[in-house]
This record gives structure tokens, sequence and C-alpha cells, in this order.
């Protein structure tokens, strides 16, 4: 038996039990990549059959091979350029003749096919008994009946596999079935001569007919194909404008539409000659589940309901899981630090500020492994299932107007339609959607919902500055965000996504199916790794451009002078204090109080990862530590003479070392790139109330927004002992007024996505492009709006609340009249034209 390696490519409709038959097939041994130059991942398996290895590629799911999606474009180029040595096309045996329209088209476009007529218990159970030969004979090609998700069929498809793929390819004179186009017929054999003379001295090779229909479907790869790949393009589609043309007019009807209506046609025809009804099944148990699930009522309340459980499991108790990350990531970091330089008392070596920066950078997107996990399954439940087309089903009709997809929901409630979500997952949600003008629209304004990290903010103002009025401030921060967003989507849609494709309402309502433990997953620790892969790289690169721009310009020698001379004098107080302890000679020199900071430090971080430990791990970990450090440890646990002085001495020059350090790294700040920047920005943020100091706390939440508040902190440091940040901050900003703060609660409500939200734009969004534009727009829209506010607040002299309550009408007038504009070409259709023709047009 030949040891060659086999190449199989599967295909199939959504909803055909795909995904089990590849896991079926290739077990554990598969790995899932993006598809170069697109967004959209495929999964790659093997497995071993007869002595002979067959690499296994599991193409997107798709309805056609059109190119209204980037899952359709892939699928179809991975076809015609990767020309596997076979194509298993998974049919659902429950609805065979939709599935038809995509293994006609699979057909036409030259691929080796063999059918995978899957799930033929659920036909059993609707009443349906397929005739597998009777089907095969029709088609010309083999067919292998199966039960993906009960392991059934195995060896067969296997076998005829192996079959197949060695003779399929022999067999080109093979009567393989052709769909009849009727009056269209000499319309094609004409346009396919004209092409096959016009790319004869071309490279590519692709089937003529099937180039032909797709230039009469008016498809705009096969438009570019022909003006690559042509003598002289301009003439051939010329000619197809002219056949498009005649056609009409003598047939009232569009090419695309006949050719969509003859492929209905020869799958009823088919589906006539090999199904054989063995019993009436009126009403399904689909049927009577969604009669309340999609219910004009109960729908959404039902819908409301499984986003509430969804947001709960994944983010409030996904973050909750986070706690049992932290112990993981706080070791690896305190193992890193433990061979770093300890520097001096006064000034930490670069090094080791740049290694740990990086390494808290790339923990802070790690701690979110728990929720995705958490996140991926339910959504690999909610796909299994068959929730997720109702769910677009319910909402669509609404976020189409505003230029999004009924998919849209999930993403924007777990970045925050609220308030307390995640951008990243809310970005990564995105890939459902595969409408690309949706999908794009959405991964642009899911970072405009109120995360988690926006709150402090929010708290901060709200409590200063509408401490009377928090309920409603808290409802119109939790609101406006929501509104905004669909205007904003839907201006997108307008403009910068004009011309992307967007796909028609392909609504298909599978049945209700129980998820396979092992489906789900698998998917879910995929879907994770993959993140993880992508961001750690671009996560070190970027934390570390961060750092430079907050650290440099470093200061001049004589401000590091006064902090050394000043460190000098904290470490001489120290020594004083604690002169006649036993402790004395062993501190006196300053590197030995440097490495018995650095030892209290290590022993502290890793004593708090210990925190929920058992007894007899803390017992053990303190025997191993005080074993490691000998001549440090006794200082941990100061006791005996002097003890309690040294401990005393100890925490003061501890305290007055952190207040140094603060200092320095805050002047650092203020004159640092990032700093002088805030500053040079004041003469155009002051028409939106904020002055420098706010500035350099925006620019310094640009990494991560929870930074905001912890950069007023050092701004507005405390003038007197136990001052609250909202107290100093209330005393040093006495011009400050509520509507200052509400200008820049909105501003923060439109704030850019942080670093790692950025970053899973460009990854799902295809590019740096995409990120840039995330990160610029929502500054300028951000701006503008707070300009408004404060600006136009301070002209009619409205106070906050007043200014909230009149800038929440605009926006509400502002989006009620968007919705009323038609942006796309398929807002024609009615729900009726597109469960209709379009759905199998599509």
């Amino acid at each position: 038996m030949s040891h060659e390696k086999m190449h199989i490519a599967l295909a199939g409709q959504p909803n055909c039990g795909k995904s089990t038959i590849f896991n079926m097939l290739t077990g554990g041994r598969q790995f899932v990549a993006n598809y170069p130059g697109a967004t959209v991942s495929i999964k790659t398996g093997s497995f071993t059959w007869q002595n002979r290895k067959t690499l296994l590629t599991d193409l997107p799911g798709t309805y056609s091979l059109s190119s209204y999606s980037e899952e359709e474009r892939i699928a179809r180029d991975y076809i015609l350029e990767q020309t596997p040595s076979l194509v298993v096309n998974v049919v659902d045996a429950s609805n065979l003749k939709r599935h038809l329209y995509l293994t006609f088209q699979l057909l036409e476009i030259g691929a080796p096919l063999l059918i995978a007529l899957n799930m033929v218990d659920v036909a059993e159970k609707r009443g349906l008994k397929i005739d597998a030969d009777a089907f095969a004979k029709a088609l010309n090609i083999p067919v292998v009946t199966t039960v993906g998700n009960k392991g059934q069929g195995k060896k067969e498809l296997k076998d005829s596999i192996l079959e197949a793929s060695s003779t399929v390819r022999k067999q080109e004179s093979k009567d393989v079935f052709e769909v009849d186009y009727g009056v269209l017929a000499p319309y094609l054999d004409d346009l396919s001569l004209r092409l096959e003379e016009a790319i004869r001295e071309s490279f590519f090779k692709v089937p003529f007919r099937w180039l032909a229909i797709k230039l009469l479907e008016e498809d705009e790869v096969a438009k570019k194909i022909v003006l690559n790949n042509c003598s002289d393009p301009e003439k051939v589609l010329t000619f197809v404008e002219s056949v498009v043309e005649d056609f009409e007019k003598k047939h009232d009807d569009t090419p695309r539409g006949f050719i969509a209506f003859r492929r209905h046609i020869a799958a009823e025809k088919i589906e006539k000659s090999c199904v054989i009804r063995t019993k009436e099944v009126s009403v399904t148990l689909t049927d009577r589940i969604d009669r309340l699930v999609c219910s004009r009522i109960w729908g959404p309340l039902i819908l409301a309901g499984i986003i509430y459980l969804l947001y709960e499991l994944s983010i409030v108790q996904g973050y909750k899981l986070t706690n049992y990350m932290i112990p993981f990531l706080e070791g690896f970091r305190n193992a890193v630090e433990v061979f770093l330089p300890t520097g001096s008392f006064f000034q930490e070596p670069l090094i080791r500020i740049l290694v740990l920066n990086v390494i808290t950078s790339i923990n802070s997107v790690l701690i979110y492994i728990p929720i995705f996990l958490v996140l991926f399954a339910l959504i690999a439940v909610l796909e299994d299932v068959g929730y997720m087309p109702r769910m677009a089903f319910i909402l669509d009709k609404l976020f189409r107007r505003f230029g999004l997809h009924g998919q849209s929901t999930l993403p924007l409630i777990l970045g925050g339609v609220f308030v307390g979500g995640c951008a990243v997952p809310g970005v990564m949600a995105t890939r459902v959607i595969a409408d690309e003008k949706a999908r794009l629209a959405t991964i642009l304004v899911v970072p405009l919902m109120n995360c988690l990290a926006k709150v402090p903010l929010y708290t901060l103002l709200v409590s200063i500055y509408f401490a009377k009025e928090k309920a409603t401030a808290m409802f119109f921060i939790s609101t406006i965000t929501i509104i905004l967003a669909l205007s904003v989507a839907k201006i997108l849609t307008l403009t910068l996504l004009k011309n992307r494709p967007s796909s028609p309402f392909v609504l298909e309502m599978p049945p209700y199916h129980i998820p396979t433990v092992r489906g789900v997953v698998v998917r879910s620790v995929e879907r994770t790794w993959l993140f993880v892969k992508k961001v750690i790289t671009i996560i070190m690169i970027v934390a570390v451009v961060v750092f430079f721009l907050t650290n440099y310009p470093s200061l001049n020698e004589e401000r590091k002078s006064d902090y050394r001379n000043r460190a000098e004098q904290i470490n001489v107080s120290f020594l004083s204090r604690i002169e006649g302890t036993p402790f004395y000679e062993q501190l006196r020199s300053e590197s030995n109080i440097v490495r018995y900071l650095a030892v209290e430090e290590r022993y502290k971080n890793q004593k708090r990862v210990l925190l929920n430990a058992s007894d007899a791990r803390k017992e053990k970990f303190e025997k191993k530590f005080e074993e490691r450090y000998p001549d440090a440890y006794p200082l941990l646990n100061a006791k005996g003479k002097g003890g309690k002085a040294f401990s005393k001495a100890f925490k003061q020059m501890k305290r007055d070392r952190a207040i140094l350090l603060m200092e320095m790294k805050d002047e650092t700040l203020h004159k640092s790139f990032l700093g002088i920047t805030g500053k040079a920005l004041e003469p155009i943020t002051r028409f939106a109330g904020f002055n420098w100091k706010v500035n350099v706390a925006l620019l310094s939440s640009l990494a991560a927004k929870e930074s905001s508040v912890a950069t007023l902190g050092m701004l507005y440091q405390p003038r007197e002992e136990g001052q609250t940040l909202e107290e100093s901050m209330k005393e040093q900003e006495a011009g400050f007024t509520s509507l200052h703060a509400l200008a820049l609660m909105i501003f923060m409500a439109m704030y850019p996505p942080c670093i790692a939200a950025l970053l899973m734009v460009k990854v799902e969004a295809g590019g740096w492009k995409w990120a840039f534009i995330a990160l610029g727009y929502p500054i300028i829209l951000g701006t503008v709006l707070a300009t408004i506010v404060y600006t136009g607040g301070m002209f009619l002299g409205l106070t906050g609340k007043q200014a909230m309550f009149v800038f929440y009408g605009l926006v509400l007038l502002t989006a009620f009249l968007l919705g009323k504009i038609k942006g796309t070409v398929f807002d024609e259709y009615t729900d009726e034209g597109l469960l209709g023709k379009e759905v199998i047009d599509a």
C-alpha cells in the first residue's frame, strides 16, 4: 500500500454536523490556524487508514460558494488553489434539498466529490428514509451514510475516502451531474467558449462553465479573475453585460435569480427520487420549541434571560475563576524576578523595571483565560444546540437598521452593553457573524461599551459631582453607550464600510441538538489557545513601547542628584533609628539594605500567592524560604531585643522610600513624551473641559483604562493624612464642576480600546489598519461630544444634570433619524423574500 499522504477537504453548510465528522475522523490530532491573509480559522487534522496517512482540512461552513462572506471566499479559494485530492461534502439528511444547493456548486467548481450523508437518525425521526444508492446514482458520485455524533459510519467513510481519492481524478470523462439551466444554458455555453479562448494562454485554471455561471451571478471575485487573466477582459465583461441585458429582456428575470431557481428545481427533483416519507410528522419538537422561543412576546424575554445567564457565567463567574490564575501568573513573575538585578536604594535598574513591566502586561491579558474558556464553551453550546440563529432572528430587524446583525447581540453584551463587560471577549465573539460589513461594524463599536475598566472613573466622578443623582447618572452612562454605538455603526456602514460586502439575510432554523461534551471542550480550548498565541508576542512589543513613552526623556542629573540626596537622608535616618539593635551591623551598608528590601518584597509576593493554601504548605514555604535566605529571614519577623524598634523603623523607611520613588515616577511621567503630549493637547482639550492633568490620565489609560484613576491619584496626591482621592481632587480642582465631570464621563464612554482589545481588533478584523481606526475615531468622536457638552453647556448656562438630559434627548433623536436611512442593497428585501427566494439565492 502506498504511503503517499492524501489531502482531503471537508465542506458543508452550517449545522450539518461537519465538526463532528471532522472529530470522528481525526480524533485529537488536529490544530487550528487562520487562513493566510484572512481572519477566518480553518482546522487541520490527520488520520491513518490502511497504512495511508490522510491530511484533513475542515473548511468554514458556508451556504454557497459566492463571495458575500469571508467564509465563502476562503472555502472557494481553498478548493481552487489547493486542489485537494477529494472534497468530502457533509450533507444534512434531514434537509437534503437545501444542502444540495452547495453540492451543485462544488460539482460546478470541479471538485472531486464524496458525500457524507450525515444525521440520518434525525431524518428517520422526521419520517424520512434516504435511499443512499439512488442518491449516489442521481449525482453519479459516492455517498456514505453517517451519524457523526455517535461515530456511526466511521469505517465506511474512511474506506470510501481511500477508494474515491484514488479513482475520482482518473474518471474525468465520467458523466457527473450537472444542473439543467434550461433557457439560460445556451448563454452559458457561449460564454464558456469565449472564456476558454480568452484565458487559453493563462496559467490560471478554473472550470470555464463555473466561471461563466459566477459572472452571470454578478460575482465580484469572478470579475477579478477575468480582469487578471483574460487577454481582453473588457471585451468579455461587456459581453457578460449584454447577456444579462438580453436575458432580462426576453425572460423577465435576472440570470442570478434564474440560476437559483433552476438549482432549487434540480434539488427538489433529486429529493423526490431518493427520499421516502415513512410517516407524516406534522409538528416536530423543534417546531414546538420555536413557537415559544421565536414568538414576539416570549422570544425577547427568553433571549434576555439567556444573555443574562451567558453574561453571568462568562463575565461574572468567569471573572471569579481568574482568582485561580493569579497564583500561577504571580508565581511566574516571582520566579523571573529572582534572577533580575536589584539595583540601588535610590533606583531600580532598567532591565528589572522593563522585564517586570512586560510580564505584568502579559499577565494582565492571560488572567482572562478562565473567562475565555467559559465564554467559548457557552458559545459552542449555543451553536450546537441551534439557538444562535434564533438570537439573530429576534434582533436582526432592529440591528439591520443600524448596519449591524442579529448576531451582533452577543459581542455587544460581552463588551458591556450596560456596565461591567470586557471588550476583549466581545471583539472575539464577532467571529460568529458571517456578514463582513456587519462584523467589521460590530468589531469597531464593541469597544464603546462599558467595560469594567471604565467603571472606576465613572464611580469617582459620580460620587464627587453627582452625589445626589447617582442613580440617574449611572442609568445615563449605562444606556447612552449602546444608543451612540448604534448611531456610530450606521455612520460607519454608510461611509468607511460602504463598499464592504454585505450578505443577504440567510436565516436557517436548524433542528435543536444536544451538544457533545467533547465537541464543546475541544472548541473552547482551541479558540482560547489561538487567542493566547496571537497576542502574547504583540503585547510584549506594545508594552516596551508604552514603557519608553512614559519613562523618557528621563530626569536630568540635577533632579536625579536631588532625589539621590533625599534617598541618602532616608537611609541615614533609618540607620540612626536601628542603631543599638542586633540588626544594625547587618544593614550598615546600602547594598545589604537593598538586598533585604528585595528579599522582603519577594517574601510578601510569594506569601500572597499562598494566601488560600493549606497550613502545611505555608509551613513548608516558611522553612524553604528560611533555608534559602538564612541571613535575611530573621529580619522578616524580627523578634526579641530591638525587634519591635527595627520593624517600626523599617516600615517607616520603606514608606518614605516608596513616596520618594512615587514622586520621582510622577515627575518622570510629567516630563516624558506622554506627559509633554498631555500638556501640548491642553489648548485643544480645554474646550472639552480637560486640563493637562486629565489629559495625562487619559493618555495613560491607553494601556489600560484602570490606570486613569491611578494616574489621577498620583496627580492629586492628598495634602492631609487620611484624605481620599475624591476629597483631594475636589479640593485641588475648585473650578471643576458637574459639567466638567459629565464631559469627561462622555469622553471615557467613547474611549478607544485598551492595548489588549486593540490587539484583538487587529486579529479579528485582519490588519493593523482596523486597529488604528478603532484607536482613532473614538478619540475624535469623544473629543467632539465632550466639547459639545462642555462648551454648549457653558454657553447655555446648564448644570451637569441639565446638560445630561439635553444630550440624552439629542442622541436618541439622532439614532432615530439614522435608523430611517436605508444603507444596504439588502434593506429592500422583506422577511418573506429572504426566507423564500434569498434563502437559496445566498
